[in-house]
């Protein structure tokens, strides 16, 4: 059977294993043949990679990301473009980057899994977070897409956060909308400067990271709904403190939490530094900074400075007011303030693309229940939500050890669900199995022993492999390796198989004439056993050399059997003693050596017993 090569990027990375996916790229567990490391290998989607719009965020990512050097940051080692053929024929450059792997989940999966965070483990997961961004704000780096899917938590603890796709340099001063005047971001982590199309900087991540540790801590957002709706919320409206909704969250976490959510940039906080130090003061005791402060002493009103009236922009950048250009200090006028939310409303409706909907009222609308997709594979779910009038479906992959890997686990909005689908997006959870887990190392177990360790580390897949190998350490039945080997990392779908030993092994071939000692570890290597004679010779270079193999060479036999081997010992007619200043001692000539045989065999590093024997001392002939 013909074996396909690896994909190869760059003539230098193997793409291995699918292991992601997002909203414009897949990810794929990688190889790097020059250094030897696995990587993971982030590709631009070949039906995006014609538009222009894709292709040119793609890059900034790789460019923006590659600045960045930091523990907390997932690292790009490199980028390129690999050429992918169409159907027909047609060529073009699909862009890659290559990146850290890191073994670990997802905040988004997390949170699908366990709901929320311990108060102290969210903080400490958000001060990680904060460590990330304070080393993009200082390169003058905005992410400007924080949220759960975007940070991953090693096997470790540790916290890397990754997609710079639409991070932007602050001195870019149209970094908020796309050449299509689009929003960009994600509806429920939006700044209320992001939604108002307005210029972003760094306080913008901080307020993002704050609805993310809103949602570590509760569960939720502090704002939920459609994107329209979710928009004008983050603009106007005041968030309740996470204690609302988990009780066990002291209220010094709720006042940073509210103090970085505070609508106006200024008076939330300024830094990354500045969040990460409340965090840490919360957790140890100490004492909050002065805005923290006034939040826990007036609480959440203190965040609401803008629920009912926007404030006036204090800076050129910020002047910009969708009804028309006002003066820095100059509030608008109270007849205006019913024309500017309708105005900031219409305006998000143009740029999210959905006007036409709300024009058009619900005349025309009807809802529909979610069907029932689970377990069906991605394509026949897709198709048949579309069946049902839902063109609009996300697929999203997570972890499950219950559902096959590609198989649909539920979905978002949940079946039977009453939606309009024309207006609804459906999230499908689709099933990646376990991810990625250590094969144990079942060597020298019983076929049994090895099937139920493999099981119970979360492999169900196995088979037996090659039944017949031979030249191992291990007897008859027993499993030799396995196929991935062990302690190494596979996806839980993995067959693993499991090849056992036939309990032979061959006595090496070449051992006649060898050096005794180098005989000894040829035959320990080959897990057999030793009993080392001897036997006089004339010639002198036979001494200390193999001169017969008992069973004889390349014959097959069990695993640990004894195998005896004949040294050659110099032969003397005299018999030499050996005299020591307090006693004499009469040592044989070597035709008189024999080796008693031994279980186990002599060490490797020492001189047979047969060697020809050391003169020391007063030396005496014939005595």
């Amino acid at each position: 059977m013909i074996t396909e090569a690896p994909r190869t990027l760059g003539s230098r990375y193997e793409v291995g294993e699918f292991i992601g996916r997002g909203g414009m790229a897949e990810v794929h567990l990688g190889y790097d043949t020059r250094l030897g490391r696995t990587v993971a290998i982030k590709m631009l989607r070949a039906d995006l990679a014609r538009d222009t719009s894709f292709l040119t965020r793609f890059r900034r990512e790789a460019q923006s990301a590659a600045g960045l050097s930091h523990h907390a940051i997932v690292a790009v080692y490199d980028s390129g473009e690999d050429i992918f053929t169409e159907t027909g024929g047609v060529k073009i450059d699909v862009p890659y980057i290559v990146m850290e792997y890191v073994d670990g989940q997802t905040l988004r999966e997390i949170l699908n899994e366990e709901g929320k965070l311990a108060p102290n483990e969210a903080a400490r997961v958000m001060m990680g977070i904060l460590l990330a961004l304070k080393d993009s704000h200082d390169k003058d780096i905005v992410h400007r897409d924080i949220k759960p899917a975007n940070v991953m938590l090693t096997k470790g603890g540790s916290v890397k956060v990754m997609d710079f796709g639409i991070a932007r340099a602050l001195g870019d001063t149209s970094a908020t909308m796309t050449s299509a005047q689009a929003v960009v971001g994600t509806a429920r982590y939006l700044s209320p400067e992001q939604a108002q199309g307005d210029v972003v900087d760094a306080r913008s991540d901080l307020y993002s990271a704050g609805c993310l540790f809103y949602e570590l801590l509760t569960g939720c957002t502090p704002f939920v709904g459609e994107p329209v709706a979710l928009a004008y919320q983050h603009i106007t409206d005041p968030p309740k403190p996470p204690s609302v909704y988990e009780p066990s969250v002291p209220r010094e976490m709720d006042a940073v939490t509210l103090h970085a959510l505070a609508k106006p940039r200024d008076e939330r906080y300024q830094t990354a530094a500045d969040f990460r130090a409340d965090l840490q003061a919360v957790r140890t005791g100490q004492s909050l900074s002065e805005g923290a402060a006034v939040v826990l002493e007036n609480g959440a009103a203190a965040t609401s400075v803008i629920q009912r009236q926007p404030q006036a922009p204090t800076t050129a950048l910020r002047r910009r007011d969708y009804t028309r250009e006002i003066d820095d200090g100059q509030q608008p006028p109270r007849h205006h303030i019913g024309l500017w939310v309708v105005a900031v409303v219409v305006a998000l409706l143009a740029t999210i693309g959905i006007g036409y909907l709300v024009m058009n009222g619900n005349k025309d609308s009807k809802t529909v229940a979610v069907p029932n997709v689970a377990k069906q594979s991605q394509a026949q779910a897709i198709l048949t939500l579309r069946q049902y009038g839902f063109d609009h479906v996300t697929p999203l992959t997570v972890k499950n050890d219950t559902i096959v890997k590609g198989d649909v686990v539920n979905t978002y909005p949940r079946e039977g669900t009453q939606v309009d689908p024309v207006r609804t997006n459906i999230v499908l959870n689709v099933s990646g199995g376990l991810g990625l887990i250590t094969v144990p190392d079942v060597a020298g177990k019983s076929q049994a022993n090895a099937r139920s360790t493999l099981q119970a580390a979360g492999f169900n897949n196995i088979a037996i492999g090659n039944d017949n190998v031979s030249g191992t350490q291990y007897v008859k039945s027993r499993v030799a390796s396995t196929s991935p080997s062990g302690n190494t990392q596979a996806d839980s779908s993995t067959k693993v198989s499991l090849n056992i030993s036939n309990g032979k092994v061959q006595v090496p071939t070449d051992l006649l004439g060898m050096d005794g000692g180098a005989a000894q570890n040829e035959l320990t290597n080959a897990h057999l056993k030793i009993v080392a004679q001897s036997i006089p010779v004339d010639d002198q270079d036979e001494v200390n050399t193999v001169q017969r193999v008992s069973p004889s060479q390349g014959k097959m036999v069990d695993v640990n059997s004894i195998v005896t081997i004949t040294v050659g010992a110099y032969q003397s007619s005299t018999v030499t003693q050996i005299v020591t200043p307090s006693s004499r001692t009469t040592t044989p000539s070597t035709n008189q050596i024999s080796s008693a045989p031994s279980s186990a065999p002599p060490s490797s590093s020492a001189p047979l017993s047969t060697s020809r024997p050391s003169l020391s001392g007063n030396l005496s002939a014939g005595q």
